[in-house]
């Protein structure tokens, strides 16, 4: 159904006084490609697809023959321009639409099209408008369509999308894991009245039902209650309400519960109820507050016996409705709640408001085929999901005005869930949910700002050559900032809070100021300095005995995990003390009392059982960490005639290794060891990419061709190392095969939580149960 609004009625009474900061609000206008729009009666959303230019760090060998290796770098830097692939999502209320098209038509310059998809009530309203502002044809696109398209989108590519919500607990927003088939659901569309669609495939679904009595009887009725016209202020005035002044309740009947039934005393047995008998006027309040109840009370009735009829436990409510409002979606989750007995959740969308958008612009896009793409929200651009606390929500609007704004970009491939993964319906990356652990949370966002200088600095410092560098830092440092203090006060507004989106925010906002891999230097430096030791480690460990060799190679790999630039203290330790190295590193280990329980499994694993067939490695940092701790390792399994997938990050993320650096690092090694360069030749030794460009890891979101290799290859081992693929993600992760998880803990307050010192060890060898 078609939202409706308050303000705005005609063209002539449209405020035109806003004004547009387009770094902030249309970003990336001048390229954009193709246009959607969807215009309710109160709210418009535009989308928008366009190509982004932006700096990426790439890394080329050098042909180092006939020259002295030993003083020259190992790999040539360079920062080239790229095109990417971003859409752009931004809602605002119709009092601004003429003077967003004038914008929008004043900065346009490459647009591909002369055709707008546009659907929602208001389309047909602002159809003259908009082909007079734009000089594009408007293409009208059926609405119901276009939000089953928005719904499927946001489903398949933003984790955290789905949320119940829980107003007396605390945390407000709870929200799901992602599932990795989205179908079937329910989709309750609450706007004038309701629509109720059963969605069974991408293209498949059927209206099945829906109810005259929604938002628009909500409205009216309360605009004669209440003299409210406003739909906005009704649910201001009903959440300051108390419907017990105004409903009859089962305990007014019967003088408590009805026990016969089951019923509670302080269950609805009629809305409105006490108006018919009681002589006294009720507050527009206590009106609106029943009001709401009573329709809420219908749908969610509704909604549960549709969902029981076609065995559906996943229902979806969106609609103008809802849009974020607490007190609605509060009375529709108490109603699915008490009318199903707990069976069905009522569920709500963080980007519900964009969906006709999106799917609007998706039916304009079928050529290009977008659903073959994963595509990944991008923290730096997006407003995220709005408080509903009174004392946050103005600072909220101060900060984006009367706009929110959602951007995704386009990955360069399409990415899947690890095959190995046991139950990936019920896996979560995270091993702490910042959202409800308070003191934890206040801890992580106070690391984060008293690091941001130092990361300010040294993204500056990356890039010496280049004039307006400084100035960059300083906005990248600015915005960063402001993400945290508004995941202060709404750490809801992502998704869940954890570390990783913590660390992702803040690469989005270095990529967003150009500063695609401020750590290139360090790594290149690091990289060869490790490199110039591989031979004499290797030499080492050949000349222990087997069981010695098992260790040894233990030790190696986390204190190779020492080398983590993102680690403050680490960080301190490698500024101040240059010469501080692989051995320095081992003896700053803190091997705690569990660590031999586990390890020595592990060597029983490998005394007694048959070689792994295939072992699927995560490496971390780049320098000692993958040369002294990692190779050697992957040497050992690759002589016990195991086969090793080595995956490094797409993408730069702090000092971590990535897939074009490892190349290089491996063929480096392969000139020096026999043993790796048997293994690249014979292919039992493969480099591959993860799909990713984060310090942390996320096994549902994968480069589809790492998982079509593990199983291809029966992969039956799966290492993990490091700090933040260890630890802050994947401590928990089950998976179908044997695993190694690994890790040195370089942070005191986490040491301290998990009852060690700082670098103690984390070394979990797990087998799945039978």
């Amino acid at each position: 159904m078609a939202e409706r609004g308050g303000r705005g009625s005609g063209h002539g009474s449209l405020d035109k006084s806003i004004t547009l900061p387009p770094d902030e609000i249309f970003r990336n206008l001048e390229n954009a490609k193709r246009f959607a729009i969807d215009i309710g009666g109160s709210l418009t959303k535009l989308a928008y697809y366009s190509t982004v230019q932006h700096k990426v760090a790439r890394v080329r060998s050098f042909d180092h023959s006939g020259k002295d290796i030993d003083n020259e770098p190992l790999y040539e830097i360079s920062v080239q321009e790229e095109i990417t692939a971003r859409l752009h999502f931004i809602k605002f209320e119709n009092t601004y639409i003429e003077t967003c098209l004038d914008f929008i038509k004043d900065h346009l310059v490459n647009t591909e099209t002369k055709v707008i998809k546009a659907t929602g009530g208001g389309a047909y309203k602002f159809k003259d408008l908009i082909e007079k502002k734009l000089g594009l044809k408007v293409d009208k696109e059926d609405v119901m369509t276009c939000l089953i398209k928005g719904c499927n989108f946001v489903l398949r590519n933003i984790p955290h999308e789905v949320f119940a919500y829980q107003k007396d607990s605390d945390t407000e927003f709870r929200f799901q894991t992602n599932h990795p088939n989205i179908f079937p659901y329910l989709l309750v569309n609450i706007g004038s009245g309701v629509s109720i669609v059963k969605v069974e495939t991408e293209d498949k679904f059927e209206w099945i039902g829906g109810s005259s009595i929604g938002g628009g009887t909500f409205w009216g009725l309360g605009a004669l209650l209440t003299k409210t016209k406003k739909f906005d202020e009704l649910l201001q005035l009903a959440s300051k309400g108390q419907h017990t002044n105004v409903d009859m309740l089962v305990k007014d009947v019967y003088g408590g519960a009805y026990q016969t039934l089951g019923l509670s005393g302080n269950l609805i047995a009629s809305s409105f109820g006490k108006s018919t008998t009681a002589d006294k006027e009720f507050s527009k309040e206590d009106m609106a507050k029943s009001l709401l109840h009573m329709i809420s009370n219908d749908i969610g009735q509704l909604a549960c016996l549709y969902a029981k009829l076609h065995n559906l436990d996943k229902i979806y409510f969106g609609g103008f409705f809802i849009r974020g409002h607490p007190v609605t979606m509060r009375t529709i989750t108490y109603s699915i709640n008490f009318f199903s007995k707990g069976e069905v959740q009522a569920l709500f969308l963080r980007h519900e408001g964009y969906l006709g958008a999106i799917g609007a612009f998706l039916k304009g896009a079928e050529q290009d085929n977008p659903n073959q793409y994963s595509w990944g929200e991008n923290y730096a651009g997006s407003s995220g999901l709005m408080s509903t606390s009174p004392d946050v929500y103005p600072m909220q609007r101060t900060r984006s005005g009367t706009f929110d704004m959602l951007e995704m970009d386009r990955l360069e491939r399409p990415l899947v869930n690890l095959p190995l993964l046991k139950d990936p319906s019920t896996y979560i990356p995270d091993t702490v949910d910042l959202t409800d652990d308070a003191m934890a949370r206040k801890y992580w966002l106070t690391c984060f700002e008293e690091a941001l200088d130092g990361v300010a600095k040294r993204a500056a410092a990356s890039q010496p050559d280049s004039v307006d560098a400084q100035e960059r830092a300083e906005k990248f440092r600015q915005k960063y900032w402001n993400k945290l203090q508004t995941l202060r006060q709404q750490p809801f507004a992502y998704g869940t809070l954890t570390v990783r989106s913590l660390l992702d925010t803040r690469e989005h906002c270095l990529n967003e100021f150009n500063f695609p891999d401020p750590y290139s230097k360090v790594k290149q430096k690091e990289n060869g300095i490790a490199l110039k030791c591989f031979q004499s480690v290797i030499e080492s460990l050949d000349s222990l005995g087997w069981e010695e060799r098992q260790f040894a190679l233990v030790k190696g790999l986390l204190a190779g995990n020492v080398f983590d630039w993102g680690a403050k203290a680490v960080s301190d330790v490698l500024e101040s003390e240059p010469q501080f190295g692989f051995e320095e590193a081992k003896s700053k280990l803190q091997e705690r009392p569990w660590l031999e329980d586990s390890y020595s499994q592990w060597l029983e694993r490998l005394k007694e059982g048959p070689p792994h067939k295939c072992a699927l490695i995560f490496a971390d940092n780049s320098g000692i960490d993958i040369i002294l701790g990692v190779f050697p390792f992957v040497r050992e399994l690759l002589s016990r005639g195991t086969e090793v997938i080595l995956a490094c990050n797409s993408g730069p993320a702090l000092n971590d290794v990535t897939y074009s650096e490892s190349l290089i690092v491996t063929e480096r090694i392969a000139a020096m060891d026999p043993v790796i360069h048997s293994a690249l030749k014979d292919e039992k030794l493969l480099l591959v990419q993860t799909g990713s460009s984060s310090p942390c890891l996320d096994l549902s979101r994968l480069d589809q061709g790492l998982a079509v290799l593990v199983r291809e290859r029966q992969t039956d081992l799966v290492v993990i190392e490091g700090m933040g693929r260890a630890i802050h993600t994947n401590y928990y992760a089950v998976l179908r095969c044997e695993s190694l998880k690994l890790a040195v803990i370089k942070n005191s307050w986490l040491a301290d939580r998990l009852g060690g010192k700082i670098f103690s060890v984390i070394f979990k060898y797990e087998v799945p149960c039978k």
